[in-house]
């Protein structure tokens, strides 16, 4: 394992290590395919990686319990659907790893409430409820410093939308080492922001994300849809009167050609200049038939695969487990030392 100093003024010399999860709060669509998936794919074979099912991000709202345990399943399933490999990269559920609770906590006495007032996504999420969302949703991105740190992790995948709580993890990293005066100790994790894919919008509006909670289900493609129905949303998707242009600065100003561009380009790894080059001058008619083939084809022996992952869950909670106790190896000696340094009594 590569040794690495990471991140400006940190003093880190330990191994390279990749962070990264999901909430288990409904299906799974194109988007986090492209934008995280195929990328956790492409890491496990360069980094030692840790991927998480984050429930405790999860319960910051409320969650059905006779759902959240089978939502968990779902998500792993989709991760080994798409080729993540546990024996490759450790697949695991957030909250059977104490170190995550535990250290968001000794996180939140280090971590300052002016830091989190200014976290803009809370603002969006919570609008004018403030006051009524829970403090879990508030804290939310201490929880999300302690997922990173617990492994000392130096590298994590994110979208534009999380680089202002992955700035904060690093800001929190650096105010424990300071504090404690334990130079180096934590790193300073980097975002990893690469490759196509990395934001996927909605079908029906290119200005916003695709997403699970969008009331509008052609506004995305499920990992489980059918290729009929994959078929139907492209048909669909919004676009505008106009042809596929030949250069990139023609689509800046048409966000959902802009969109079903990049996804062709996601899918068949080109870039987006080449899908360009391809179908330059071409009427939606046949781009958007074009771009549904492409995407069936892809998504059909990953969908396949899932589906026969949720039919054997037996074997997607060996994997849960088997993780479980990998991270929890990973993150204990940490956690000792962290003890430690603090000064607890017994550490």
């Amino acid at each position: 394992m590569k040794q690495n100093q990471v991140g400006n003024g940190s003093d880190y010399k330990g191994p390279n290590r990749v962070f990264s999860g999901m909430q288990p709060t409904g299906a799974l669509h194109l988007g986090n395919y492209l934008g995280a998936l195929t990328k956790f794919v492409d890491l496990q074979n360069e980094h030692e990686c840790v991927f998480c099912i984050v429930d405790l991000h999860a319960v910051t709202v409320f969650q059905d319990p006779k759902l959240l345990a089978g939502q968990t399943r779902e998500i792993a399933a989709a991760y080994l659907a798409a080729g993540v490999d546990p024996d490759k990269a450790i697949i695991y559920p957030q909250a059977q790893v104490a170190a995550h609770t535990e250290l968001a906590w000794f996180l939140n006495c280090v971590a300052r409430v002016g830091w989190l007032s200014r976290m803009t996504q809370f603002k969006d999420k919570a609008g004018k409820n403030s006051e009524r969302v829970s403090v879990g949703l508030y804290a939310y991105p201490v929880l999300q410093a302690a997922d990173i740190l617990a492994f000392k992790a130096t590298h994590v995948p994110v979208g534009e939308d999380q680089k202002q709580h992955l700035e904060l993890s690093r800001d929190i990293a650096q105010k424990f080492n300071n504090d404690f005066n334990v130079p180096g100790f934590f790193p300073l994790p980097e975002p990893l922001i690469k490759g196509p894919g990395a934001r996927i919008m909605s079908l029906r509006d290119g200005n916003k994300k695709m997403s699970k909670s969008d009331p509008s289900d052609n506004s995305r493609i499920n990992l489980t849809d059918s290729p009929d129905k994959i078929a139907k949303k492209f048909r669909k998707a919004r676009t505008d009167a106009g042809m596929v242009p030949d250069n990139l600065d023609e689509l800046e100003n048409r966000p959902e050609v802009k969109n079903l561009v990049g996804i062709y380009a996601a899918l068949a790894r080109l870039s987006d200049q080449d899908v360009l080059d391809e179908y330059a001058g071409q009427g939606f008619g046949t781009f958007k038939p074009a771009l549904a083939d492409l995407a069936v084809e892809h998504l059909r022996p990953i969908s396949a695969k899932l589906n026969d992952y949720l039919a054997n869950p037996g074997d997607v909670d060996k994997v849960l487990k088997r993780g479980s106790d990998k991270a929890a190896e990973i993150s204990m000696p940490i956690m000792d030392d962290i003890r430690k340094i603090m000064g607890f009594w017994g550490a």
